[in-house]
């Protein structure tokens, strides 16, 4: 490990910490982080960053970090992410959300904080060539923060030769570094089924065009389309999440709703199954005479770490941490990430750090009430960081 920049990380903990559990006792929504930002310019202005671009994205922060020399004009990118959930907090924590339904059940909270323990590292004992992007990327939950920072001209005003996010994994070992090369992490859509019949007396179905029974053909039906149309080798998923009609158990509803979730781990998978959803859906419903209004809508897109900036990364960690704490190719993951569409723009990789294996404190997994990010993480989670941008900005 880079025991310079750890030591250094390790002086400045527990300002650290206090800094992360601030920002988690204070969680905001996509495009609502005012209080998460600011603070992210303060700890910024405090460590000598005076390149600080507020705005980006609504709420995003960019900050410049040059390098002691900076002839070489090469430019990279790293990425947090700084958004909560809309989930009610369970954990009892002192620094638990003052903000009722609301709390940092995925990490940024973290991830904005040790970006900000590498930016302060770097910025006053940097030796790099080149040019850093500092990304503090709002809406990364459903809200396509990164896209917003794009058409914000994010990249046209801050060029990146490469880009590199990390996030928290429960389940891997706290402070182990996860890599993988290729598709990574899932696409994501969303559909809305509306299915549209004619209502009638309980006791008189056959007066009625039953929108119900179709919605049920159509969840099982629906089952199909992984395990008969994807191939057993390619990863997809096809979840129907909620299912809306009527409301009285002798009347048929005159309409239904379904909602559905599909996720898929390669492009060409992505399109077979709404190609192939669409079907299903129209000639079920067809079947029980009923018509369907399908409304698909894109979500995130597969996020496809580019094979020569992972390769690259991943041999940063393997040349500074100990083995056991590196993972060349950690497993797929069908959760969705819009650093995807960064990635789409420029090659670079995204990758994990554990927070925690099963049994260990942090193994409770994101998106859960009792969640909460593993402070142990700051100190490798940024001496990774400066690793990477000494290694990658090295002067020759």
């Amino acid at each position: 490990m880079n025991n310079r920049a750890f030591a250094h990380i390790a002086a400045f903990h527990p300002e650290l910490t206090a800094l992360r559990r601030d920002l988690h006792a204070h969680p905001e929504l996509g495009f609502e982080e005012v209080y998460t930002a600011r603070r992210v310019q303060q700890a910024l202005q405090l460590c000598g960053v005076d390149e600080i671009h507020p705005g980006i994205g609504k709420t995003g922060v960019v900050a410049v970090v040059r390098g002691q020399r900076n002839s070489s004009g090469r430019m990279i990118g790293l990425r947090a992410d700084m958004d909560a959930l809309p989930i009610a907090e369970a954990t009892g924590a002192a620094w638990a959300s003052c903000h009722h339904g609301v709390m940092h059940a995925c990490g940024h909270d973290g991830h904005t904080a040790m970006l900000l323990a590498a930016a302060q590292h770097l910025a006053q004992q940097g030796r790099f060539d080149g040019t850093l992007n500092l990304i503090f990327q709002p809406a990364e939950e459903g809200g396509g923060g990164a896209l917003k920072m794009m058409e914000d001209g994010l990249f046209e005003r801050f060029p990146c030769d490469a880009i590199f996010a990390m996030h928290n994994m429960p389940g891997y070992p706290q402070g182990q570094l996860v890599f993988r090369s290729g598709p990574t992490m899932a696409s994501s859509d969303y559909v809305t089924v509306t299915l549209h019949g004619n209502g009638g007396h309980g006791a008189m179905p056959h007066k009625a065009t039953d929108p119900v029974v179709a919605a049920a053909s159509i969840v099982m039906a629906l089952q199909t389309l992984v395990s008969r149309n994807v191939d057993p080798q390619s990863a997809a998923v096809v979840t129907v999440g909620a299912i809306h009609a009527g409301q009285a158990n002798n009347v048929i509803p005159a309409e239904a709703r379904l909602e559905i979730s599909v996720r898929a781990l390669d492009p060409q998978v992505r399109r077979d199954l709404e190609r192939r959803l669409h079907e299903v859906i129209r000639l079920q419903a067809e079947s029980f005479g009923v018509r369907a209004e399908i409304d698909w809508r894109p979500g995130y897109a597969v996020l496809v770490n580019d094979a020569e900036q992972t390769q690259r990364a991943l041999q940063v960690a393997v040349k500074h941490f100990p083995a056991h704490q590196v993972n060349p190719q950690g497993a797929q993951l069908t959760g969705s990430e819009d650093f995807a569409f960064m990635l789409e723009r420029v090659p670079g990789s995204y990758l994990f750090i554990g927070n925690g294996a099963d049994g260990e404190p942090g193994a409770c997994m994101v998106h859960n009430p009792a969640y909460d990010f593993n402070d142990h993480n700051i100190g490798p989670g940024a001496s990774y960081w400066i690793a990477l941008v000494n290694e990658l900005l090295s002067p020759h």
